[in-house]
């Protein structure tokens, strides 16, 4: 059999278990030395009833006018008789008894002193050179039930102290682990894009050097993914003047050259030229969705960036992006690049994709709920489910870089949304939908 997995559990097991055996063994004791003590005291007090008694039963003895006859003390008024006696002469005569003193019980005088028997305890004393002697006894069932009763009186207590000082033990052992419940938590919510260090000034000694191995870890992490972020903008920002150099040198060999087949060749060039450079410009949008800071210290008007972003892209396809934009400002710490980093990969991906024949909706709600949607053939659930992660197309043959539903995503879990992919659009039984609800503040007064 195992024992519990969890360090609060067993703490509180084997703590309780410890206090539980050192309670019992505790009252095992005390009651061991109780007992003893007691057998102390009630042979004190037969000695003492035997020594008190016997003058008095000897004084009565020798004012008899009749020598040798037995005598029964009557009780004053029921009660139980704890202590009984006998007074005997040197012929084994009882001369005097106590009211419930049975003398068949009271064995043969064997000289003074402690005596006991399966039954009974006794103590012997004896007066006028041994012609009086006088048997104490007390049953041994009356020890006993004394020490029952002592028992009782340390067990029972022990029975309630027992669950509440477990009870306590668990409490405490939950209070002190409070700290490490904390930096747990800290520690489960950091991710790749949050790999901050998580305090912990508050654990105990025996937990710090793995707090700090962990913090270690999550700092060269961050640095690690710091680096990879930095490469892939640096090497991007350093390939737009060499591919511009180079699309300029195609579209010059173009407007030279006179031969059909070098054109072509020239063509083919300058589109692969640009589309790399497409490429470079969406990596660069994904260093800064992971790594830049997206909120801001001032709000802004998103309405404004949308409407900006919507009319520079409209001028490549007039009349296919139809916006929508409500009344009243949408006031947001996002940042504005962000947004439109988020508003033209969306766009032109819907520009891509969507049918010719009908425009792109654009739509922002008040609360910051932002919608770009088309129309066209419905993606299919398995297609859908992976189109948010990196160089991922809806098919082999679609144009793009498959970067930008990428991009969106990361600007939308860093912010604190989520990108939502759906299609058909809702309401409709056609097209593509990509939703995610942008951070808003109330509108100043």
């Amino acid at each position: 059999m195992t024992g519990p997995r969890s360090l609060q559990a067993r703490l509180g097991l084997w703590l309780g278990v410890l206090l539980t055996l050192l309670w019992i063994g505790a009252a095992s004791v005390t009651s061991v030395l109780l007992r003893h003590e007691m057998d102390e005291v009630f042979d004190s007090a037969l000695l003492e009833t035997a020594q008190r008694i016997l003058p008095l039963a000897v004084m009565d003895i020798i004012g008899r006018d009749t020598p040798g006859v037995t005598q029964r003390l009557g009780a004053v008024h029921e009660h139980d008789e704890y202590f009984t006696y006998i007074v005997r002469d040197n012929d084994d005569r009882v001369l005097l008894q106590s009211h419930s003193a049975d003398p068949a019980l009271f064995p043969a005088w064997d000289g003074a002193g402690f005596r006991q028997t399966a039954t009974h305890r006794y103590y012997n004393e004896a007066a006028l050179q041994g012609s009086v002697r006088m048997t104490v006894a007390e049953p041994l069932a009356h020890r006993a039930a004394a020490a029952r009763q002592i028992q009782m009186g340390l067990g029972l207590p022990v029975l309630a102290v027992i669950p509440l000082s477990i009870l306590a033990v668990i409490l405490q052992v939950r209070a002190s682990l409070a700290p490490l419940r904390r930096f747990r938590e800290g520690l489960a919510q950091r991710t790749e894009r949050d790999l901050t260090l998580v305090p912990s000034d508050d654990l105990p000694a025996e937990v710090v050097p793995v707090a700090a191995t962990l913090n270690s870890l999550l700092g060269r992490l961050s640095a690690a993914f710091a680096a990879e972020r930095s490469f892939a903008a640096n090497a991007a920002h350093e390939l737009r003047t060499p591919l511009a150099g180079a699309i300029a040198q195609a579209q010059r060999l173009q407007s030279e050259t006179a031969e059909p087949a070098a054109r072509a060749r020239a063509a083919e060039i300058e589109a692969t030229l640009k589309r790399l450079t497409r490429l470079s410009e969406r990596l660069m949008q994904l260093a800064r969705a992971e790594g830049a800071r997206l909120r801001r210290d001032q709000p802004t008007d998103l309405r404004m960036v949308a409407r900006i972003l919507t009319d520079d892209l409209a001028r490549n396809a007039p009349e296919r992006i139809a916006l929508r934009l409500p009344a009243t400002p949408v006031m947001s710490d996002l940042d504005p690049d962000a947004l439109a980093i988020v508003l033209r990969n969306l766009v032109e991906n819907a520009l891509r994709h969507g049918a010719a024949d009908e425009p792109v909706r654009v739509d922002l709600a008040a609360d910051g709920a932002l919608c770009v949607s088309n129309s066209g053939p419905v993606v299919p659930a398995a297609t859908l489910a992976r189109l948010a992660e990196r160089f991922e197309r809806a098919g082999a043959d679609t144009a793009g870089s498959g970067l930008g539903l990428a991009i969106v995503a990361a600007i939308a879990e860093r912010t604190g949304s989520t990108l939502v992919l759906a299609s058909p659009r809702p309401g409709q039984s056609t097209g593509f939908c990509a939703s995610l609800a942008l951070p808003v503040m109330p509108a100043p007064a």
